[in-house]
């Protein structure tokens, strides 16, 4: 997934953009509310783990944007304040979950996880294909009962490639939701997970590269 971390205190930021790139996702960072703003206005997000006060614009006006500009972007809100009564004004404003500091990293990246999955069309946790099949909980991937270790860029690129089911999947896409802001467009990371991925796969080839359009799984 694509996640935006929006969090004034760096350390903190970066640790929890650590976490979630270990789960194999995408993430940027930024520290105040009004970078927030401009990412949000350029990316497209799957989830936005958003601190509540933050500096230059307040984190419930961002959130207030977000849910303005009808995006289909979820938002874990994050704030140090743990009262019944904090809570239910953070979710008023149309946040979507909630998590009182200090919290487990753990539990963080679950809580994605979940609002993740909510703001996609609902896929299984297994996916079946051609072959392969790729559990999502697990991050395991098997080709014809073979298990198949993979990195995690090369994992989040199968998993996008499945959840199209037959579809074809430009590398736009790819780019979009398996790397995050800093990745040159004209980069040849995808074309080179791609070869990655087919060889680790193994024969017959099922990563087919349809040319001018992107990758398809048949």
């Amino acid at each position: 997934m694509r996640v935006l971390v929006v969090e004034d205190e760096r350390l903190l930021a970066d640790l929890i953009a650590r976490w979630l790139r270990g789960e194999a996702h995408a993430v940027d960072v930024v520290y105040d509310g009004d970078a927030a703003l401009e990412r949000l206005g350029v990316n497209d997000y799957d989830v936005v783990v958003l601190d509540r006060d933050l500096p230059v614009v307040h984190g419930d006006d961002v959130c207030r944007a977000l849910v303005d500009s009808g995006a289909q972007t979820r938002v874990l809100m994050l704030t140090a304040a743990a009262e019944i009564g904090d809570r239910v004004a953070g979710l008023s404003l149309g946040a979507d979950d909630y998590l009182p500091k200090p919290f487990a990293f753990a539990e963080l990246a679950a809580r994605v996880l979940a609002l993740g999955r909510r703001s996609r069309p609902a896929a299984p946790p297994v996916l079946r294909r051609a072959g392969i099949t790729v559990d999502l909980p697990r991050r395991e991937v098997y080709r014809d009962g073979r298990y198949v270790a993979l990195s995690r860029k090369e994992f989040a690129t199968l998993a996008e490639l499945m959840r199209a089911d037959g579809a074809v999947v430009s590398a736009e896409h790819l780019l979009e939701k398996v790397w995050d802001e800093h990745a040159d467009p004209f980069t040849a990371a995808v074309r080179v997970t791609i070869l990655k991925l087919r060889r680790k796969l193994g024969d017959p080839p099922v990563v087919r590269t349809v040319p001018g359009d992107g990758y398809v799984i048949r």
